[in-house]
């Protein structure tokens, strides 16, 4: 059994059940894909699936605990079986930067999918979360015995690097007030609802969540909010936010 990161609880038993599918969620210039490597292990058998499990061991977190953490040796790689998981670094400041928020169906660990070095980044369950914890020794012995692993770490590894390229690309290229119209565009794609006014994005977010994403302070986030509300681009309410004009924020996120 691989050893559990610290405060977390291992469970003998396996279950791969899941919640209602969610969306990943990171800044990215292409809705298509907030999804990609959420079929990490689609394309094995249960046959296969089963020996993965008999290999790996399950471990539950409880909203706000840590997966792993920046700094911390590899262990291996988890693959998230119920729950959502945020991956963020942290600078020698304290401040935190969001990379991304992951659902079922994807890994997180990388990119020592192997073990060994110290992870960059750290993995912190926002709600109550199941994941399958696979060593970097089982990690290697898996893809030796089985190349359609092999195949699909590929596949989920090649998402992964395309999100982080986007997530380097979006930094540089774009405004802050154009990242922070461009993840309202994605939340309200991901999390929207149509209601009266306009899509309410249906997911309760805190400014200093807002801020950690798009590389930002608090205050710039709720000044900005607040201008975007008189302008009714946008309302909010108990940190629900609803899209008013879309094609404003569509503008917003480009000039």
């Amino acid at each position: 059994m691989t050893k559990a990161p610290p405060r977390l609880r291992v469970i003998e038993t396996m279950d791969m059940t899941t919640d209602e599918p969610l969306s990943a969620l990171f800044l990215s210039e292409s809705m298509s894909d907030l999804n990609e490597g959420a079929t990490f292990l689609d394309r094995l058998s249960m046959e296969e699936v089963t020996f993965i499990r008999s290999r790996g061991s399950t471990i539950k977190a409880r909203r706000g605990e840590g997966i792993f953490h920046q700094g911390d040796r590899h262990e291996g790689i988890y693959l998230i079986e119920s729950g959502r998981v945020r991956t963020f670094c942290t600078g020698p400041s304290g401040r935190e930067l969001t990379l991304a928020y992951w659902t079922p169906g994807h890994f997180i660990g990388g990119p020592e999918v192997f073990g060994g070095g110290v992870h960059l980044w750290s993995g912190e369950a926002m709600e109550d979360s199941r994941v399958m914890a696979l060593s970097g020794a089982v990690v290697r012995d898996l893809i030796e015995r089985m190349p359609i692993f092999a195949l699909c770490l590929i596949d989920a590894l090649v998402s992964k690097g395309k999100c982080y390229s986007q997530l380097v690309q979006m930094l540089g290229t774009r405004s802050i007030s154009q990242r922070l119209a461009q993840l309202l565009k994605i939340m309200a794609q991901v999390h929207g609802r149509d209601d009266a006014e306009g899509v309410l994005i249906d997911r309760r977010v805190t400014h200093d969540q807002l801020a950690d994403i798009v590389g930002s302070t608090r205050q710039w986030v709720t000044t900005t909010l607040d201008r975007w509300q008189k302008d009714k681009v946008i309302s909010t309410k108990d940190r629900m936010i609803t899209v008013l004009r879309s094609d404003i924020l569509e503008d917003l996120s480009t000039t």
